[in-house]
């Protein structure tokens, strides 16, 4: 509760352009409020508060002379961002919102913050994966006035970045959450491919669930079945079975590979089949190989 009077340094607290008619406060006067009471220093913000400024320096005085300590906080204001057209961003739109970027987008929170530590800057834009590197390189005399322009295909460069450099540890309740029982065999062989971790699922299913194969010539992939080593597989065992499939066919690079990589997973790309393999495993593997749904 502030006991006093009203006015000080030419601020009138009861001013109507601070309180609505209901004699609610509106945020010019609630903000300071806020900020007295967390003892606030800086107050860092969009260059749309500007206007805001001097009124609530004005406010902030008057509330240090109520309690008789305290001082101004330092203020700072950066410009607005702006998408890719130039146009601003708005929250009455629902432009980017956390929750948008969070459960739609799937952005990992470390590749927003990220991003939106070196945007504006002429820093080299790169992911981190911890938030004391941020802190360490953040210097806000660094920003400039000009209109930095948010790019979603740059936040989800980072945001693979982010992803390819987490543990197992840190995503194994994650995956669980999504439905997958992975180990770290499995995360280490998809995470190198993964821009979002729910594109984790897509190569869950290759290892673990029936796909149907494509086989383009049923008599080459007859002939890789006929050679598939006998289990337990590692990542040597994919070298060691493609090279037995050249020496028999006498196919090499792309011609060799791909109709493999398309006969066990039924895509032209994704991740190392040396990883990928053993994950698959030969019963399923040499089912698909034989054209089967497996």
């Amino acid at each position: 509760m502030i006991q006093g009077p009203k006015r000080f340094h030419g601020t009138d607290l009861s001013d109507p352009v601070l309180v609505r008619e209901d004699g609610r406060p509106l945020y010019t006067l609630s903000s300071v409020v806020d900020d007295v009471d967390f003892a606030i220093t800086h107050i860092i913000r969009g260059e749309d508060h500007v206007a805001n400024t001097a009124v609530q320096i004005q406010i902030f005085q008057a509330l240090h002379a109520i309690q008789g300590a305290g001082s101004v906080p330092t203020f700072g204001h950066f410009p607005l961002i702006a998408d890719a057209g130039g146009a601003g961003l708005s929250k009455r739109l629902g432009s980017l919102s956390l929750k948008q970027l969070r459960e739609e987008e799937g952005i990992e929170p470390l590749a927003l913050l990220s991003y939106m530590a070196k945007l504006g800057t002429s820093d080299a834009i790169e992911a981190r994966t911890h938030h004391d590197a941020l802190v360490a390189e953040f210097d806000i005399a660094k920003f400039g006035r000009g209109t930095p322009k948010f790019d979603p295909d740059e936040l989800l460069r980072l945001n693979a970045q982010v992803l390819h450099g987490l543990p197992f540890a840190a995503v194994a309740d994650r995956l669980a959450g999504l439905g997958m029982q992975a180990d770290e065999a499995f995360w280490d062989a998809v995470k190198p491919n993964l821009a979002r971790l729910s594109d984790a699922r897509d190569w869950w299913d290759v290892t673990h669930t029936a796909l149907t194969p494509v086989i383009d010539d049923p008599a080459f992939a007859a002939t890789a079945a006929g050679l598939l080593p006998p289990e337990p597989w590692g990542p040597e065992t994919w070298s060691a079975w493609t090279n037995a499939v050249k020496d028999a066919t006498g196919a090499k690079g792309k011609a060799l590979f791909l109709p493999l990589r398309l006969a066990l997973t039924a895509r032209d790309h994704g991740p190392e089949l040396k990883t990928l393999l053993p994950l698959i495993g030969r019963e399923r593997a040499l089912r698909r190989l034989s054209g089967e749904t497996a």
